[in-house]
């Protein structure tokens, strides 16, 4: 039996949830899955999981030994990579992930260069406005926007962003410009998921935080449709500042409450802790850090 093919396979059981995930992962036949695992089993003597086609249940000890295996899986990965020389030059694939506006507008051009810089890497980006979980997606680095839930990522942190609330000039025009939080009650407002409750805004005053309640005509799940209706006229939204930026460039957007902005959402750099970093990881660090902060902080 080759254990260590053996216990990829383990892991690829519980990653995918059963049997026939595992077989379609590893593009080999179920059987063969089925009996590695069954060779596995006895091998050591101990039941590693109930299982059907459909779910597998790992017991207590299966649990443990499927983490134990991707340590050990880990360790040899890292090995290999030393071997073949990834720690003397940068190369391989590597996955980032950030939020879909956000890697449009500062982590594409860096990209782009860093292609340039360093042919022996290749890049997978991955936009989204979730939080993916790193281990479980097998992503490198993320860009995080807001503050860091405690967890076991390493994080450098890039610059902050602004949240800001903005309107038409047409709307503006209409309807009058808000000069406090509480005039927002005689407005009509877009909410956008990712800011947080369509009920209540919070706002700054000071020291003293000034929670609002807000008429939300409109709902939106993303940024890019929030700040499109605010734009046609539909009412008052709440976005980030880079997200508005092109906005007001165009003067489709005015900013509106710049006294009462709360405070600023910290902007994080984060990759899995590990005793190597691997050099990929390393050189994109050092190469996006800078420019990252430099293009934040205009």
């Amino acid at each position: 039996m080759d254990l260590l093919q053996t216990m990829a396979i383990l892991v690829a059981v519980a990653d995918g949830g059963s049997l026939s995930q595992a077989s379609r992962q590893l593009k080999i036949p179920l059987a063969s899955v089925s009996r590695k695992v069954s060779e596995l089993e006895t091998h050591l003597k101990v039941k590693l999981l109930t299982r059907t086609t459909r779910v597998s249940e790992f017991t207590d000890e299966g649990k443990s030994y499927v983490a134990q295996c991707r340590q050990i899986l880990e360790n040899v990965e890292e090995a290999q990579r030393t071997v073949t020389g990834e720690y003397r030059a940068p190369k391989g694939h590597l996955t980032l992930t950030a939020p879909v506006v956000f890697g449009r507008l500062h982590l594409v051009p860096i990209v782009t260069e860093f292609l340039k810089a360093y042919p022996q890497v290749d890049i997978q980006l991955v936009l989204t406005d979730r939080n993916v979980d790193l281990l479980e997606e097998k992503i490198d680095l993320a860009v995080r926007i807001g503050e860091l839930p405690s967890s076991s990522l390493v994080a450098a942190r890039i610059g902050s962003i602004r949240r800001v609330s903005c309107a038409s000039p047409d709307y503006l025009k209409k309807h009058g410009r808000p000069k406090t939080p509480d005039d927002l009650q005689h407005h009509e407002c877009v909410s956008i998921a990712a800011m947080g409750s369509a009920k209540r805004w919070i706002f700054q005053n000071g020291k003293l935080q000034i929670s609002v309640a807000v008429h939300t005509r409109l709902e939106v799940t993303t940024s890019e449709a929030g700040l499109e209706a605010a734009a046609l006229g539909a009412g008052i939204t709440r976005a980030l500042s880079y997200q508005v930026a092109a906005y007001e460039k165009t003067k489709r957007l005015e900013i509106v409450l710049k006294k009462f902005e709360p405070e600023p959402w910290p902007v994080h750099v984060v990759f899995l802790s590990g005793k190597i970093i691997p050099l990929k990881i390393r050189a994109f660090l050092d190469y996006s850090q800078p420019r990252l902060r430099k293009s934040l902080a205009i």
